[in-house]
């Protein structure tokens, strides 16, 4: 399979995306405090907010594939080294810090007679390898919004001996990388069904591995459908919104639906250059998703902190506190970006030099 040059150097409007997903992850994980100021109803879809995470898994194979596809594919052991240290590089130390920041908590909990048996030390060295929701442990502790890392590294891990294979494939046309999404989807639909589970944020410690190298091979194929140029915006779209209306309609479960919606959908942003697309790409949203994996790592830190600081028994939040809590969260991932995420990776990459004469790739 051949890789040709990508037709644009942004794509804008999915680092948008990939903000407001992380702030929808924010709201899923305070929700539950939030129930004497918010109605019911939007609660229930706050409850959703867990599918975002699925958006995050798409869009990093989308955006993995687009990056290193090529030198992956082409640039052998030395290349593949090389992408290697720089997901390293991009994910670790920011998880690094923010675990550490945990283990103080811990030992200051342990040291004030309060419980920490979210945190247990022996679990510890699992998650400093990345590898702690590989179907070692049957809970999530520590960090959890962590384990959708852990198991984005065991994607990365596996994406060069992706890329391989389908450079030593014969062309293959769109209709056939559409086959290879539609057996994607049935895939994470029947891991899911096979153990009794019909939504995708169910039993996240022995399911979730493999949903996230499912997703991820979806946003590798969405890329490799945007590169030929296969549809446009509108069709895309048309693609996402009939799939859900189907599915809903036939009782399909959330499992066979939300996938390859976000697939669609996805797809449908990389093609779009409207209204929709702009807004996403505009600068306040997409700086959004500059800081997002500061958001995304750092939230349910800080809000277990501000709930020992400023919540009372309850655990109930009202607008001021809960606006205290996401300006705090904000402030938080602004200054996590600037200074530990961006110049640790900086820092990392100087490391290995990047091959000479490599095309500049959009930010991963």
């Amino acid at each position: 399979m051949s890789f040709p040059e990508p037709r644009t150097a942004r794509l804008d409007a999915l680092s948008g995306l990939r903000g407001i997903a992380a702030w929808l992850v924010v709201l899923y994980h305070v929700r539950l405090s939030l129930t004497e100021i918010v109605p019911a109803e939007i609660l229930a879809v706050l409850g959703k907010g867990y599918l975002a995470v699925d958006v995050f898994f798409v869009l990093s194979g989308f955006v993995i594939w687009l990056n290193y596809a090529d030198s992956v594919a082409t640039g052998g052991w030395s290349a593949i080294g090389r992408y290697l240290w720089r997901r390293l590089a991009r994910v670790w130390p920011l998880h690094a810090i923010v675990l550490a920041a945990f283990v103080a908590l811990a030992l200051l909990l342990h040291a004030t007679g309060r419980d920490a048996s979210a945190y247990p030390f022996s679990e510890l060295p699992l998650h400093l390898l990345m590898v702690q929701n590989w179907g070692f442990t049957s809970a999530l502790t520590w960090n959890d919004p962590a384990w959708s890392i852990s198991t984005e590294f065991a994607a990365y891990l596996a994406f060069p001996l992706l890329a391989l294979t389908a450079a030593r494939l014969p062309r293959v046309s769109p209709t056939a990388m559409l086959a290879i999404a539609g057996l994607l989807g049935a895939l994470i639909w029947a891991l899911f069904a096979a153990n009794g589970h019909a939504t995708l944020g169910a039993d996240i410690p022995r399911l979730g591995l493999g949903r996230c190298l499912a997703e991820f091979a979806l946003g590798c194929t969405a890329c490799a459908l945007w590169r030929r140029g296969a549809g446009t915006a509108a069709g895309w779209f048309g693609c996402a919104f009939g799939w859900i209306a189907g599915g809903g309609v036939l009782g399909w479960p959330e499992t066979a639906i939300a996938p390859l919606a976000i697939f669609a959908s996805i797809l449908a942003l990389s093609f779009g250059h409207g209204a929709l697309a702009r807004r996403l790409g505009s600068g306040v949203v997409r700086w959004l998703g500059e800081v997002s994996y500061s958001t995304y790592l750092s939230h349910v830190l800080l809000f277990t902190l501000f709930k020992l600081a400023f919540v009372g028994a309850d655990l109930q939040l009202g607008w001021g506190g809960l606006a205290g809590y996401l300006a705090l969260v904000l402030a938080a991932s602004a200054a996590l970006y600037r200074w530990v995420e961006r110049p640790a990776q900086r820092a990392l990459n100087r490391l290995v030099p990047a091959r000479s004469g490599a095309a500049p790739q959009p930010s991963a």
